[in-house]
């Protein structure tokens, strides 16, 4: 019987075509020897290949879909490729797999197979935003999506505050790019003025902010407008 092959879980860029900046040497090289990939959107994976390894032929390349959509009798199929001996990457749409991202199903089942899992270097815009907010990186909670629902979401708010307040704990969390400013403006109308909120937009673009000011600071400030820009929102007293 063949030695299994690996899973490696492989980062994307977030948003920003320039490889170089956060695509490692080593990541590279291990995409251009792998040849099946499984990823939450095809286009977004073979345009990181075609980046990565232009001279890669396309019709070389498998690769297994993983979305809301999928069955788990087809994902159940997906690491098959390991028990003959071949090697499989997991791409993500934007920054890390798993993280904020489908893939934890894929990962654990590797574990469950006793494939060796192999986490790459890359950018997480989690952990860039945490990074650049002077803001609590010794005890931080990431909270996915707030509710959509105002009145939920206002109360999920205040929620995160006492958190803060309570254990000393940073609160990160993001939302669908269209509304962002709708969140901003229900964080400064829902939380104390003496809170701080860093809002982290455009990581690794050219339009890249990144600003941490109180609540009290940020109402005095009437030109704020996140439509449509992917942002990291960070909330602590730290």
């Amino acid at each position: 019987m063949p030695e299994k092959g690996s899973l490696y879980i492989i980062p994307n860029t977030i948003g920003n075509d320039q490889i170089d900046f956060s695509i490692p040497l080593e990541v590279k090289q291990i995409i251009n020897r792998l040849d099946y990939f499984i990823a939450e959107n095809e286009k977004k994976a073979r345009n990181l290949i075609k980046l990565v390894t232009p001279n890669k032929l396309q019709n070389q390349i498998s690769i297994s879909v993983l979305n809301k959509h999928t069955l788990d009798i087809e994902s159940n199929t997906f690491l098959d490729i390991c028990l003959t001996g071949n090697s499989i990457g997991l791409i993500s749409d934007a920054g890390c797999p798993a993280i904020a991202d489908p893939g934890s199903s894929i990962i654990s089942r590797a574990h469950n197979l006793n494939i060796k899992v192999r986490p790459l270097v890359g950018a997480s815009s989690i952990f860039l935003a945490l990074m650049s907010s002077g803001m609590n990186g010794q005890n931080f909670s990431f909270n996915g999506y707030l509710p959509i629902k105002k009145r939920e979401r206002r109360k999920k708010i205040k929620l995160l505050e006492k958190k803060i307040l309570i254990d000393n704990q940073s609160q990160i969390f993001m939302e669908t790019p269209y509304r962002n400013n709708s969140l901003f403006y229900d964080l400064i109308n829902s939380l104390s003025g003496s809170i701080k909120l860093c809002l982290a937009t455009d990581l690794t673009l050219i339009s890249e902010n990144i600003k941490t000011k109180t609540i009290d600071e940020w109402k005095k400030i009437k030109s704020v407008d996140l439509n449509k820009r992917p942002t990291i929102f960070i909330i602590d007293s730290y």
